[in-house]
């Protein structure tokens, strides 16, 4: 499965008099997640929803993958297009199987390949193949929005829009549900178009934000570019007075930009601890030989004739290199840390300090570098 590029030329929507979306025009890549966020009747579910000819544009072009979607059958297309809602809209008198595999029987496929597809995409959503006899009445609200992505995938389509999809579970089942969509969007390689009120999420889910406001517009980007540089006093107000801890969610650990406090080894004497310590460093860090990270030592811990071994300390604020700088800002925080430790699976990279953080907002994100889409 791989995604399509989806582009919109001046797309503009009007009822009568009124103008609800106006000359909209921007492009996302194959593959990536492209949030619309804005204030409350922006456009951002007219325009998605004008993507699969559930509404039809006044004037305008869609393309996918360069074909223009508005000289198509909007029946065929939809086929092709998976469709996610808030309030998920399954069928309540089918079992969850027959609600999955809904398009692929309109499609004309084989019972072996639907059957097949439904215990796919049943293992892909984390739920038993025995929920598949199931119906929606006997589902959770976070298991119902599961069946409703699995139903949106089922044809295996390039493109997947999403209005509000989980906007009407706890935040618990929420945040457990955007992980679980965005490995599964990794995984399959599908483009989605996504629909929320919630900036959080859309910085979170998104590859590119489009920022619109009174059916224009205002700004799109990636969310590291977002943040570091907001359009308008509109955005500034959307990304809300945290937005500067927000940019720790988008900014990736850079190992090259790591300090790296002075190492003894566990076998170590004190002795040679205590020649690494300065006015720098008062601590040194203690890694065994493979430098996996054993825990640290102070300055106190090292004086005495005892070796490394019974003196270090364990270090708890640790983050993986994987992660970002929030995770590792948050660590810092939960242990009352004025380091953290980044590992690469167990292997110790460095480390990060309260000046690291600074550092790392204060550069231009890589991503603005590039040329903008």
């Amino acid at each position: 499965m791989s995604g399509a590029t989806v582009e919109l030329r001046g797309v503009t929507k009007r009822y009568g008099g009124t103008l609800a979306v106006d000359e909209l025009s921007f492009t996302v890549p194959a593959g990536r997640i492209c949030v619309l966020v804005g204030p409350s009747g922006c456009g951002k579910t007219t325009s998605l929803r004008m993507v699969n000819r559930l509404i039809e544009p006044t004037s305008g072009e869609i393309l996918i993958d360069g074909q223009n979607v508005l000289r198509e059958d909007p029946v065929v297309l939809r086929r092709r297009i998976g469709y996610v809602i808030q309030q998920v809209g399954l069928f309540p008198h089918q079992t969850v199987g027959a609600n999955i595999a809904t398009v692929p029987q309109l499609l004309g496929w084989s019972r072996e390949r639907i059957r097949a597809r439904v215990d796919e995409l049943l293992a892909l959503i984390g739920l038993d193949r025995g929920m598949k006899e199931r119906y929606p009445a006997q589902l959770s609200g976070g298991e119902r929005q599961r069946v409703g992505v699995a139903r949106a995938m089922a044809a295996e389509p390039p493109l997947m829009l999403m209005d509000e999809p989980f906007g009407a579970v706890d935040p618990i089942v929420r945040e457990r549900l955007q992980n679980e969509f965005l490995q599964l969007q990794r995984a399959q390689g599908i483009t989605v178009i996504f629909v929320t009120h919630d900036i959080d999420e859309a910085i979170k889910l998104a590859d590119r934000i489009a920022v619109m406001n009174q059916g224009r517009l205002e700004q799109y980007d990636t969310p590291a570019a977002i943040l570091a540089r907001p359009a308008s006093d509109l955005v500034i107000d959307l990304l809300g007075p945290d937005r500067g801890l927000k940019r720790l969610t988008v900014t990736p650990i850079d190992l090259s930009e790591l300090e790296h406090p002075p190492i003894v080894r566990v076998d170590e004497s004190l002795a040679g601890a205590r020649s690494r310590v300065d006015s720098q460093w008062r601590r040194v860090v203690v890694l065994d030989r493979n430098d996996r990270l054993v825990g640290e030592l102070d300055r106190e811990g090292a004086q005495g004739e005892a070796s490394v071994r019974d003196r270090l300390r364990p270090i708890d604020a640790t983050v993986g290199a994987d992660q970002n700088l929030y995770d590792a800002f948050s660590q810092m925080l939960i242990h009352h840390a004025d380091w953290v430790a980044v590992l690469d699976g167990d292997r110790f990279c460095g480390i990060l300090t309260p000046a690291s953080f600074v550092a790392a907002i204060q550069r231009v994100p890589a991503e603005m570098e590039g040329a903008r889409r």
